[in-house]
């Protein structure tokens, strides 16, 4: 049941997403878009809710609780970054917004970006290993939680993957190539804009 809650999720979010962004931008109707996005997080605290119940009617705490624990600590962390990308991109293609810029690729601007990238990432980690502890907490000593810890092992090697890159970026700077100029162009990892000539799913300039 927790998997097919998991994967319901999953799906619900980008259904909720493409009905929020639809309602925004091509029906003209905001508040029912920003209605339906607000309703994203309600996805995560079902799922929370449900693997309480599941652990506290005295199920083994498995592979599937952790997965679920590790789900939500990156849809929080990786979630609002996703759903600025998705808005970013269909306020360019269906309401003439402008095409969302491209994080920079060399220099010391770089390096800011991917510490950003990290940073979300890392929330993602630490907000799993901080359920993952609370269920192991709940459990207690008597229980089963060598899974529990084997997910919290991961999500220390996330952690330690994403300082690294960064840090890599650091200290090594990428160099830019003689006479290059960054230029503006569809995001990557990092989709940092979202249109503010928008106003309530209409544009500024023709209010």
């Amino acid at each position: 049941m927790i998997v097919t809650l998991i994967i319901v999720c999953e799906v619900a979010f980008w259904v909720l997403l493409a009905a929020g962004l639809t309602a925004r931008y091509l029906l003209k109707m905001p508040r029912t878009g920003l209605a339906l996005l607000l309703c994203e997080p309600l996805l995560e605290v079902l799922l929370f809710t449900v693997t309480a119940i599941d652990l506290k009617n005295g199920a083994e705490p498995d592979w599937k609780h952790g997965l679920a624990a590790v789900y939500i600590g990156f849809t929080v962390g990786l979630g609002h970054s996703m759903i600025k990308w998705a808005d970013a991109q269909f306020a360019h293609r269906f309401a003439g917004g402008p095409p969302p810029v491209k994080p920079p690729k060399y220099g010391f601007a770089r390096a800011v970006h991917e510490w950003k990238v990290a940073g979300r990432w890392i929330l993602a980690a630490v907000v799993a290993l901080a359920l993952l502890q609370a269920a192991i907490w709940y459990v207690g000593s008597g229980g089963e939680t060598e899974s529990l810890r084997t997910w919290q092992s991961r999500m220390l090697f996330v952690i330690g993957i994403n300082l690294l890159i960064p840090l890599g970026y650091t200290v090594f700077p990428k160099k830019a190539p003689y006479g290059y100029a960054e230029k503006s162009a569809l995001p990557t990892r990092d989709p940092e804009h979202v249109p503010d000539i928008f106003v309530g799913g209409t544009r500024k300039d023709e209010q």
